[in-house]
């Protein structure tokens, strides 16, 4: 159906963004920056028209164009018509920032139609139907993104940090093209509908296992895994617009990966193993460097690193469903939270703080546990989660013990009365609204994503090690403020701060220091 072809036409109207931003690359482009705005709102707007239409006609396959092997075509489902909206709306936004933002700059066209195509090659890798066009649109993907990494070139930390991304997505680009051939052969078609419908009956053999490992690697090579994070700590250096466009569709496209060959990963319980284990560790990792980084946006990176790690962690546990939401919620919070980085500089330089900061003791720390535990259980038994997997129910707690760490806050001895009050209503609605939106993503995603299977030892052992060491850090993270300064805690603290020195490590690796100025 012809319906169907839709979503071809955003990366065209991008595509024609692109065209218009390299017709003027100078500074103030004028009305090149007014049309490039209008072309990201009429991609928006085809997003829109899709997703109604996968409400009207449901999921389907778009006709192929171009040759049998090398062609595009269109697949609307639930995942690839949420990240279509996604992307398209964040990249609206993002080109309406830019066009203020990069205001006066030499090569401020230039950078619009950078920015274009690489929105475009996104919302190709999101709709692809078929293997070439996956592939292809993922390395344009990381090619186009390489430039806006690299717009002051003359600043010697943007070009170390796109040095490392390059390196990172080459890798991750053989991984993915070595996992499409094995795909290919396995199942005989290059068409992912009838890759996933195969590997659903149990399809695919030693294959399929395999080009699951390499899916895997690929996933975790482009978003920013441990140890080979490093790159995304250090894009500081680039315009601020483009640590927004990070979140749409491209840092978190190694999710989108996994998610969208779910069928296929289900059929390697080792590779989900070691998806759970890496993803987890980064996560860990990430959420206490960031509390140790003095920089809003380092410290936002940092966050960032560690949300894509859950997010691994999630597909690692087949909660594919619950991973989607993950990226549409993290990629909304943290695009804005970089746009408005400015603004929270300023907002924490002038707030005035006329009592002493509340510092959680022990005692506050056991009791906002305890009550998270009661908000668990109320709410979680609201929604009916003891019914779920266990690896949603454990995916659950580690929610709560977040829940506990805002709430040790506001329950330390020296908060006043109305923010313990306001804190606990607010841990109360975040608990609501989480498992409302679980249970809206599992049904939404009813038929495009397959269901979490049982667990089985392994899985059962991974889930009891994540609670654990969740729990664990999520209690060293509420005492923070207590034992951060202390001697003793002086030099875990420095070490912190460096992310534990792997990313000095990758650089010696690379020769991340050694680059010589730009002529």
């Amino acid at each position: 159906m012809l319906i169907f072809d839709l979503p071809l036409l955003a990366p065209v109207a991008l595509l024609a963004g692109a065209a218009a931003g390299f017709s003027k690359p100078g500074r103030r482009p004028g009305a090149i920056l007014a049309l490039t705005e209008r072309l990201a709102l009429a991609a928006l707007t085809v997003a829109l028209v899709c997703a109604a239409t996968l409400v009207m006609s449901g999921p389907g396959n778009g006709s192929r164009i171009g040759l049998s092997g090398v062609a595009l075509s269109a697949r609307v489902d639930a995942v690839s018509i949420t990240m279509l909206v996604l992307v398209t709306f964040i990249g609206w936004i993002v080109l309406r920032y830019a066009s203020t933002y990069l205001d006066g700059e030499d090569r401020q066209g230039s950078f619009t139609g950078w920015l274009c195509l690489t929105l475009a090659a996104v919302l190709l890798l999101v709709t692809a139907g078929n293997l070439f066009q996956l592939a292809a649109s993922w390395i344009a993907t990381s090619l186009f993104l390489h430039r806006l990494l690299v717009f002051y070139r003359e600043r010697p930390g943007a070009r170390r940090a796109a040095r490392k991304k390059f390196i990172t997505a080459r890798l991750s680009d053989g991984a993915l093209i070595v996992a499409a051939v094995l795909l290919g052969t396995a199942y005989g078609t290059a068409d992912i509908g009838q890759i996933l419908s195969a590997a659903r009956d149990g399809d695919g053999g030693s294959l399929a296992v395999a080009a699951a490992g390499l899916l895997a690697v690929a996933a975790l090579l482009k978003s920013a895994q441990f140890p080979t994070h490093g790159w995304l700590t250090e894009v500081m250096e680039t315009p601020t617009p483009v640590s927004a466009l990070l979140h749409a569709g491209v840092v978190n496209a190694g999710g989108f990966l996994l998610i969208r060959f779910a069928d296929v990963l289900l059929l390697a319980p080792g590779v989900l193993a070691g998806l759970v284990a890496l993803g987890g560790f980064t996560a860990l990792l990430g959420s206490m460097v960031m509390l140790t980084q003095s920089s809003v946006k380092t410290s936002l990176a940092w966050s960032t690193v560690a949300q894509m790690g859950f997010m691994t962690f999630e597909c690692g546990l087949a909660l594919f469903p619950l991973a989607l939401l993950h990226i549409v919620a993290h990629s909304l919070y943290k695009a804005h939270a970089f746009l408005a980085s400015g603004g929270a500089v300023e907002a924490v330089t002038a707030a005035r703080r006329p009592g002493p900061v509340a510092i959680p003791g022990a005692a506050a720390v056991g009791r906002a546990f305890l009550c998270a535990l009661t908000i668990f259980a109320v709410v979680g038994l609201a929604f009916g989660l003891p019914h779920e997997s266990p690896q949603a129910f454990a995916l659950g707690a580690i929610l709560i013990f977040g829940v506990a760490y805002m709430l040790a806050q506001g329950f330390a001895d020296a908060a006043p009365r109305a923010l313990t009050w306001r804190t606990a209503a607010y841990a109360v609605a975040t608990s609501i609204g989480y498992f409302a939106l679980q249970a809206a993503a599992i049904h939404l995603t009813a038929g495009a994503l397959p269901p979490t299977p049982a667990p089985g030892p392994l899985e059962w052992a991974l889930i009891m090690l994540a609670l654990l060491t969740f729990g664990l850090v999520a209690v060293l993270q509420a005492m923070f403020p207590l034992w951060a300064y202390h001697p003793a805690a002086a030099g875990l603290r420095v070490h912190l701060a460096n992310g534990l020195y792997a990313n000095a490590a990758f650089d010696r690796l690379v020769g991340g220091w050694s680059l010589r100025p730009a002529s």
